[in-house]
């Protein structure tokens, strides 16, 4: 507990370093407006604070009563005044009881406090990440923004609520123990007011070797769990490489040197300890001694003295109270911050026209880019001066090497970015045209590339993209994408579970899966990224043909390196050296035949 203590002693003591340095640097303005981002979501909660505080000092307030009771109680049962000894009782179990239920109520009213307001910066959050324009989001790796989305939030809605009721808390105890000490004994007062900074001041001469020992243990911490995770995730890999035994060998010579670091850790640790204990009781035998002192000189009596060594132990550990907010202050702004910066991402573009299509969908739509330039990176196109139509009641058709743009075309399609020049538009049958946008992304069904299937039922995969749909719409929409002939041979059917990733079934069948959602949809437009790359030629044309014949009017878009079904599509383009071109019919065939 002492070393616990000192940590956090060496630990408030830098961090209010950090803080005089911002002010010197004129970056606490930063901090300050974290924290007023943060007490944004506070003021939601601002009757319950307050009610929050006024437990907090009603609780502290029956602590230091019980405690001038106990004081009076041993007063009265050394001195044989036996005439208030039960009014002292009474009081002292009365407020050791009001304490009990006072703290507890306030652990009860921080708890909910906390998962309410966890909770609601969680939600506003998630709908502003889902929101944010994709370019500008996908500058964040997916485990920083679910670090961000967790930890930081966890992190600020642990404090927003507790840093201002704690530090007026701690402080009016840290005044009232003072008060009550010097009311009976200035010098006393003053020796416990002394001994918390003389133990805090001291401490300052560990802090850098606890840095670098901290620094270490967090630095060591992370790669063991770099390796650990990447273990895992390449696990198939491993074992098919058979080298499970190499990393074995590798996990323990992670482990010895986390090992050798966590006991020279731990040695000067043991060496801090002793050193701040012998310290702290130098302190305290001071505070003692005098005690002694006062009353063998008769100034104070018994219940004095147990006083004053409570109050003294109170008076320093509500200094620690406050010092110890300092470190949660920083932490907080420094979480704050990074949620911010996902918060401030750009958003998406929402064109409130595009729902107005809803009404003429039955017609189908077509897709159109027209001189679209575009570039992840500036200087460097992707898409350069392209055309691009397709229609409904065709099949389209996406060809090219791999890497020269042809998932960057269904994206711009899907108005998940944006060209830098020229136009990518949905057009309607009355001629009426919207560019694309977010809110044109509910008239697509898309199957991307790679595994899209979750833990769960076949069911509960089916239904992410209809949420209603009843069992016959599942089973007809398993049908359509050639599934169904595995499915209904599973125990559950379509109610069977699938693992991760599709843990349990094939690549083919859980590409039909991942079709069959799409179907379910039964959006105007199909986008397949690849998605048939698993399937045999025959069943990949019979899929694209129950596409068609769903609904005459979808529109079909597929990117693909077998070019099997060309003599299936309208229309052919190839996207190469960042042109997207039309083939002729005669170029299209060639290339499927070659093929």
């Amino acid at each position: 507990m002492e070393e616990n203590n000192e940590k956090v002693n060496s630990t408030s003591f830098e961090s209010l370093d950090i803080l005089i340095r911002k002010w010197r640097e004129g970056t606490l303005k930063e901090i300050l407006d974290d924290w007023r981002w943060i007490f944004s979501y506070s003021l939601r909660y601002k009757g319950a604070i307050a009610f929050y505080l006024v437990l907090g000092i009603f609780s502290t307030t029956m602590g230091l009563v019980g405690s001038i009771a106990g004081k009076y109680l041993i007063d009265i049962i050394t001195g044989y005044q036996t005439s208030k000894l039960w009014i002292m009782v009474s009081i002292m179990v009365g407020s050791s009881v009001f304490g009990l239920v006072f703290g507890s109520l306030i652990s009860r009213i921080t708890a909910k406090l906390n998962i309410a307001i966890n909770n609601d910066i969680q939600a506003d959050i998630f709908d502003k990440i889902i929101d944010a324009d994709w370019m500008a989001i996908n500058q964040y790796s997916n485990g920083d923004v679910l670090n961000r989305f967790t930890s930081d939030i966890g992190t600020v809605s642990g404090n927003a609520i507790s840093w201002l009721p704690s530090i007026v808390i701690a402080l009016y105890q840290f005044i009232a123990s003072f008060l009550v000490i010097m009311h009976y004994d200035t010098t006393m007062a003053w020796i416990a007011f002394a001994s918390a900074p003389f133990i805090l001041l001291v401490s300052r001469f560990v802090i850098k070797k606890q840095r670098e020992y901290g620094k270490k243990m967090r630095e060591m911490s992370s790669e063991v769990m770099t390796f650990e995770v990447e273990t895992f995730y390449n696990f198939d890999t491993i074992k098919s490489f058979g080298i499970a035994d190499q990393y074995s060998g590798k996990l323990r010579w992670w482990q010895r040197k986390f090992r050798d670091i966590s006991l020279d850790f731990n040695w000067f640790s043991i060496k801090t300890n002793i050193y701040m204990s012998v310290v702290g009781m130098m302190v305290q035998f001071l505070a003692f001694f005098y005690c002694l002192y006062l009353l063998w000189t008769h100034t104070i009596t018994y219940g004095t003295m147990t006083l004053f060594m409570q109050q003294r132990s109170a008076l320093s550990g509500s200094f620690k109270s406050v010092l110890s907010i300092i470190p949660s202050f920083l932490t907080s702004s420094i979480s704050a911050h990074r949620i911010r910066e996902l918060v401030e991402l750009k958003k998406e573009t929402h064109i409130p026209a595009s729902s107005e299509l809803d009404e003429v969908a039955a017609d189908g739509f077509t897709v159109r880019m027209r001189n679209a330039r575009f570039a992840y990176v500036e200087g460097n196109h992707v898409i350069n001066d392209s055309e691009f139509v397709a229609q409904p009641g065709e099949i389209v058709a996406l060809v090219g090497p791999s890497g020269e743009g042809k998932t960057t075309l269904i994206r711009l399609i899907l108005g998940l970015i944006y060209p830098q020049s020229g136009e990518t538009v949905i057009q309607a049958s009355d001629g009426r045209e919207v560019k694309m946008n977010a809110d044109t992304r509910h008239l697509f069904a898309y199957v991307p590339q790679g595994n899209t299937i979750l833990s769960g039922t076949i069911a509960e995969n089916m239904r992410m993209a209809k949420e209603d749909a009843t069992d016959e719409e599942i089973v007809e929409a398993l049908k359509m994408a050639c599934a169904w002939e595995f499915v209904e041979k599973l125990p559950e059917t379509f109610n069977s579970k699938i693992g991760e990733k599709g843990r349990g079934f094939s690549e083919g069948q859980t590409q039909r899966i991942a079709i069959a959602r799409a179907i379910l949809r039964d959006a105007p437009i199909l986008l397949l990224d690849e998605a048939t790359s698993a399937l045999d030629v025959t069943t990949e044309r019979k899929v694209l043909k129950n596409i068609i014949q769903q609904r005459p009017n979808k529109t079909c878009i597929v990117t693909t390196h077998r070019p099997t079904v060309l003599n299936m599509c309208q229309r052919v383009y190839r996207v190469l050296q960042t042109k997207v071109t039309e083939l002729s019919e005669a170029e299209s065939s060639r290339m499927a035949m070659d093929f």
